[in-house]
């Protein structure tokens, strides 16, 4: 019976020097094939197949970010405030305020609750928090003080999005934002789903496609947004997402 297949095995032939030395000018990067291909496949599966997505929503910088599990979307009430707090981020993003909308499934929340002891899920934050991955973060970034991470599965179905923002919670312990990306092989950059970084004017001046098992670091604050994800997009954005903390 073959071995079952480790769900986090970092790439062993990152070449952490070279990878610090393209992080340092703008504190960014994507990193290619960070995990071994057989785990980034199997954790895709995990995304895919295994977990139950709830929403992740927001309407405006002074609203609170607000969750509903799977199990209340399934619920006529947690349905209605589901279709509410979806038109209020709509018409948030509409009047240029701050404003998100995604599938999410919370890793820390559902570890610390025992949402599925042992699961997978569990595995995969587990493994985020361990020496080898910290150490590899630590190592391109040249954030030293970095303990710990938090993490997400996200998943950017269509008409998603994740307005701009710079993520600026010093009191959290946030240095370092992280997206490891899990989606299709072959994404299309009609798609949308990009993380893209903007300048003082606006402008748009880097942007990481989603392309599968390729971890995104970035220094925080800095402005940025995942774009729309249109109606005709065949595929979600499968992700986890975080931040590399100090404390």
């Amino acid at each position: 019976m073959s071995e079952p297949i480790n769900i986090f095995e970092i790439n062993s032939k990152l070449d952490t020097d070279a990878l610090a030395k393209q992080f340092a000018p703008n504190r960014r990067i994507q990193v290619r094939d960070v995990l071994t291909q057989d785990a980034a496949v199997e954790l895709r599966k995990v995304m895919s197949d295994l977990t139950p997505w709830g929403m992740a929503m927001q309407a405006g910088f002074g609203e609170e970010p607000q969750d509903i599990t799977l199990e209340e979307l399934r619920d006529p009430q947690g349905n209605t405030r589901a279709q509410a707090l979806n038109k209020a981020s709509h018409d948030a993003a509409a009047r240029g305020d701050y404003a998100f909308r995604y599938a999410r499934y919370p890793l820390v929340k559902a570890y610390q609750e025992k949402w599925a002891p042992g699961g997978p899920h569990e595995v995969l934050i587990e493994h985020i928090n361990t020496e080898p991955f910290l150490d590899l973060v630590r190592r391109v970034t040249g954030f030293d003080d970095l303990i710990k991470a938090d993490g997400q599965a996200t998943l950017f179905g269509r008409q998603h999005f994740l307005g701009l923002h710079s993520d600026e919670q010093v009191a959290e312990g946030w240095k370092i934002a992280y997206v490891l990306n899990l989606t299709i092989d072959d994404w299309k950059p009609d798609w949308g789903g990009y993380l893209v970084f903007y300048d003082e004017n606006g402008d748009v001046f880097e942007g990481f496609m989603p392309r599968f098992n390729t971890l995104n670091l970035f220094a925080v604050p800095q402005a940025h947004a995942v774009t729309f994800v249109p109606p005709f997009a065949p595929h979600g954005r499968f992700a986890i997402s975080g931040w590399f903390r100090d404390r």
